[in-house]
């Protein structure tokens, strides 16, 4: 993949990663970032994922995955073991984000999170105007067969990281294939943070 053609969130997660490290991805899906990881940055990279067909095509990829839930912890993994934690578009999905976030967090020396921000000015003016849940391009799907458990805002986030003590190293405010710098809480449609505890 030609850097033109990488997606500017993962473009982001290859500028934090470093060349050679360790890299965990919750909710890996497909494995398309761990495979671009381990390509572009030779990371030796795990993914664990629920979804026994996504499984499949990150196992066709090469990659090394593992059917677990992550709701459940990562108790089979020691402090700090790992050099990244990635939750990207997984966060909001699971049941208990505060269990995950701290195993992460006590696993990883760095973790990475990326979500869609539900604050965006389309699902605002969905939600205001038409009385309906919003559908825009961070958030496809109808209420009904979406995946997402847990509907928070770039600003929910940041709250919710200072009243933990989590220190956020870096972020990334992005709308479609554009980088928010105002108003990210209004006009981002995705964040994306580097964090550690």
């Amino acid at each position: 993949m030609q850097s033109k053609e990488i997606p500017l969130d993962y473009q982001a997660i290859l500028q934090w990663v470093t060349q050679g490290s360790t890299v965990l991805d919750l909710g890996c899906g497909d494995g398309e970032l761990l495979s671009l990881l381990t390509r572009a940055k030779q990371v030796k990279g795990q993914g664990i994922e629920i979804d026994e067909q996504a499984i499949y095509r990150c196992v066709a990829k090469g990659l090394s995955v593992f059917h677990e839930d992550i709701d459940n912890g990562l108790s089979e993994y020691g402090d700090k073991s790992l050099d990244y934690v990635i939750l990207f578009q997984s966060f909001q999905q699971v049941r208990k984000p505060d269990v995950v976030l701290k195993e992460a967090l006590r696993v990883g020396k760095k973790v990475i999170i990326g979500f869609p921000n539900f604050a965006h000015y389309r699902a605002r003016f969905q939600m205001f105007f038409k009385g309906k849940a919003p559908v825009t391009a961070s958030l496809p799907y109808a209420w009904h067969d979406t995946p997402n458990l847990h509907f928070l805002s770039i600003s929910d986030f940041v709250e919710y990281c200072r009243k933990r003590a989590v220190m956020i190293k870096k972020s990334l405010f992005l709308s479609g294939d554009k980088r928010i710098n105002l108003y990210p809480n209004l006009l981002a449609e995705t964040g994306i943070f580097l964090m550690s505890s």
